[in-house]
C-alpha cells in the first residue's frame, strides 16, 4: 500500500456517539406533544466517498509551496455563511476567536475561523455557542482548469498549518463544503452528520403537498387555534425560552447573556427573526428563531410550553418555510441529532444533506475520554443490573 492509499484508508464507516444529555434545542422539538419520543442513541453512518486523486501529482504538489494557489473555479463554500461573520463570532465567543487565512498576491485564497478555550488543563477548539457550522471558506479563483482538487488541498494545507495545537480540535462544516479529503490526509478524523433542507424555487402549494398528511393536519389545527406574530423583543424571547427550561429543570447551555445578545443582533441587523404563536387569550405558548444569510435560512432555536398544542412548532416552522421561499432561500432545519428529530422533521418533506465533521485530538486527551466513556458504560450496566435484581426480588 503506497502513502496516498494509506492516507485515503482513513475514510471508513464510523459511529458518531450522541450525548445522552438532552439540550434545549432537542427539548423544544417535541412538537407532537409527547407523540414523538426524543431518544438518544448511537447512529451508524458512512463517510462520503473521496474524490479521485492522482497520487503522483499530489505528492509533487505537496512538496511545492507555490502549489498552494491554483487558479481554478470550484464549487463549495465560496463565501461566508452567517456563522462565519465577524459580528456573529464576536458575540458567540466574547471576541475570543481567530482567523486562519491564506493570501496570494494580495488576494484572499482561503479562510477558516476558530476559537480556543480552556477546560481544566485542556486547550480545546470547538464550535462556539449557537454556531451550527464553520469550516473553510475557499472563494472561487479566477480562471478555469482541471486541477480543482489541488487548489482545495493546497489551500487546506495552508490553513491547517495555522490551526492551534489543542487537546481537541473539532468543527462541523457548512453543507456547501463538498469534501474533507485535505483534512483527512493531514491527520484529521472525518465523520458525517446530517441536516434536512428544502430548496427554493417550488410553488407554495407544491411544498405544502410535500408535507406528510399528519404534519399538515397538525399544522392546520394549530393554525385554527393560534395567531402567529413576529417578536421583535429579544428579552421577551429569551425570558420565555429560559422559563420553559426552568419548568423542565434544565439550564440554558448556550448561556442566557450570549443568546440574548445574538438574538438582539440578528433582529437589529435584519439577519433573522423570532416568530411566536399566541393563544386566543393573547398568551405566548411557543416561539422559534430563524436566521439567514445570502443563500440559506436556518432554524436556530425553539421553545414551547409543555401544555401547548402538539402542532404549534410545526405551524411556526411552516410560516418560516414560507418566508424562506419568498426570499428565495434554502430552508435548513439545522441538524438531526437523534431518531425522534428525524421522524419529526421528515414530516416536512425535506432532503437529507450531509455535513462533514473533522476532529483531531491528542493521545492523552483521547485516552482520558475513553476512560470516562468506559466508566459511564460500566455505571449504566450496573444500574440496569440493580433494577433487574429489584424487579426479580
Amino acid at each position: 500500500m503506497n502513502e496516498a492509499s494509506a492516507a485515503l484508508s482513513i475514510f471508513k464507516p464510523v459511529i458518531c456517539k450522541r450525548s445522552s444529555r438532552l439540550d434545549p434545542y432537542v427539548a423544544a422539538c417535541d412538537s407532537y406533544a409527547g407523540t414523538v419520543n426524543m431518544v438518544s442513541e448511537d447512529v451508524s453512518v458512512t463517510l462520503m466517498p473521496a474524490p479521485q486523486i492522482e497520487p503522483e501529482r499530489m505528492r509533487a504538489d505537496v512538496n511545492k509551496p507555490s502549489a498552494t494557489v491554483v487558479h481554478a473555479a470550484r464549487a463549495g463554500l465560496n463565501e461566508r455563511s452567517i456563522f462565519h461573520e465577524p459580528w456573529w463570532l464576536d458575540i458567540a465567543t466574547g471576541g475570543n476567536w481567530k482567523l486562519a487565512s491564506v493570501h496570494d498576491r494580495g488576494q484572499l485564497v482561503a479562510e477558516m475561523p476558530y476559537t480556543v478555550t480552556r477546560k481544566g488543563i485542556w486547550r480545546l477548539s470547538t464550535l462556539p455557542p449557537l454556531t451550527r457550522t464553520l469550516g473553510p471558506v475557499i472563494p472561487a479563483a479566477k480562471g478555469t482548469g482541471d486541477d480543482d482538487w489541488r487548489h482545495c488541498f493546497g489551500a487546506t494545507q495552508a490553513l491547517v498549518e495555522q490551526l492551534p495545537e489543542c487537546a481537541l480540535f473539532h468543527q462541523r462544516f457548512d453543507p456547501h463544503v463538498p469534501d474533507a479529503v485535505g483534512f483527512a490526509l493531514l491527520g484529521f478524523g472525518v465523520a458525517v452528520s446530517y441536516t434536512m433542507r428544502i430548496e427554493p424555487g417550488r410553488a407554495e402549494p407544491e411544498v405544502w403537498a410535500g408535507l406528510r398528511p399528519n404534519t399538515r393536519n397538525l399544522i392546520r389545527r394549530a393554525g385554527e387555534q393560534h395567531t402567529v406574530r413576529q417578536i421583535t423583543d429579544a428579552n421577551l424571547f429569551v425570558s420565555f425560552y429560559d422559563a420553559n427550561l426552568t419548568r423542565r429543570n434544565r439550564d440554558n447551555v448556550y448561556g442566557t447573556h450570549v443568546m440574548k445578545q445574538l438574538v438582539d443582533a440578528f433582529i437589529s441587523r435584519g439577519s433573522g427573526m423570532v416568530l411566536g404563536a399566541y393563544q386566543a387569550d393573547g398568551s405566548l405558548c411557543s416561539a422559534i428563531a430563524v436566521i439567514w444569510d445570502k443563500h440559506t435560512m436556518y432554524y436556530l432555536l425553539s421553545s414551547r410550553k409543555e401544555e401547548a398544542h402538539g402542532g404549534v412548532i410545526g405551524l411556526l416552522l411552516w410560516n418560516a418555510m414560507r418566508n424562506a421561499r419568498e426570499r428565495s432561500l434554502t430552508f435548513d432545519f439545522d441538524g438531526i441529532s437523534n431518531v425522534g428529530i428525524l421522524k419529526f422533521l421528515s414530516g416536512f418533506g425535506g432532503t437529507l444533506v450531509p455535513r462533514l465533521e473533522v476532529t483531531r485530538e491528542s493521545a492523552d486527551y483521547a485516552a482520558m475520554r475513553s476512560i470516562l466513556h468506559l466508566g459511564r458504560c460500566v455505571s449504566r450496566t450496573m444500574r440496569r443490573r440493580v433494577r433487574r435484581l429489584k424487579r426479580g426480588g
